[in-house]
């Protein structure tokens, strides 16, 4: 988590358009359209918070990835940094956070994020404007000036990982790579390898 705040904080500071957009990928039957095959589905989410502990986002709990996460609590992340050609790839076991943690996170969100993570059904078939309505009643229901609590299906996830790649690019495709997996014999312990590009 050291090698990868250190990398972080260097793609902020060579200006890389939102360093912290990520691939999430989960995998599961739940909304496979194979039955009975872990189907991997990827999308974009946002890293709210990195520390010692894993890698953490937010979404709505009852979204199709919370759903895979649920029935299959392992997922990978993937960030790239085209300006400064680095990668770090992770694969961990994923948890829910506090509800506490959570609820501090949710109160720092903008007013129009916060009823919108009342308004989405995420991942549920919409009818057309149907969002729009729904975030009028909910404008209704918290009015200016009133606090908007989280609700109570939505929150966050913590990737703890047990893999952890990082890869710089390098002339004539000669990349370097480098791998950290957790030593499952010694807590907090990493085992480093450098891999063929």
């Amino acid at each position: 988590m050291t090698q990868f705040q250190a990398w972080f904080e260097a793609a902020i500071e060579a200006g890389v358009r939102e360093p912290e957009a990520m691939s999430l990928t989960t995998a599961a039957t739940t909304s496979s359209r194979i039955p009975g095959a872990a189907i991997p589905s990827t999308r974009i989410v946002l890293l709210k918070q990195s520390d010692p502990r894993g890698f953490v986002f937010y979404t709505n709990y009852s979204s199709r990835k919370s759903k895979e996460l649920i029935e299959n609590p392992y997922a990978s992340l993937c960030f790239y940094w085209r300006e400064i050609h680095r990668s770090v790839r992770v694969v961990g076991k994923v948890e829910k956070i506090s509800n506490d943690e959570s609820d501090e996170y949710f109160g720092t969100r903008p007013r129009g994020s916060q009823i919108g993570a009342w308004a989405s059904p995420q991942s549920n078939v919409v009818k057309e404007g149907e969002l729009a309505a729904r975030v009028k009643h909910l404008e209704r229901k918290f009015p200016d000036g009133q606090q908007v609590q989280r609700p109570e299906g939505w929150g966050g996830w913590r990737v703890v990982p047990f893999e952890v790649e990082f890869w710089e690019g390098k002339p004539s495709r000669l990349h370097n790579r480098v791998r950290y997996l957790a030593n499952d014999k010694e807590a907090g312990a990493w085992e480093i390898d450098r891999l063929a590009p």
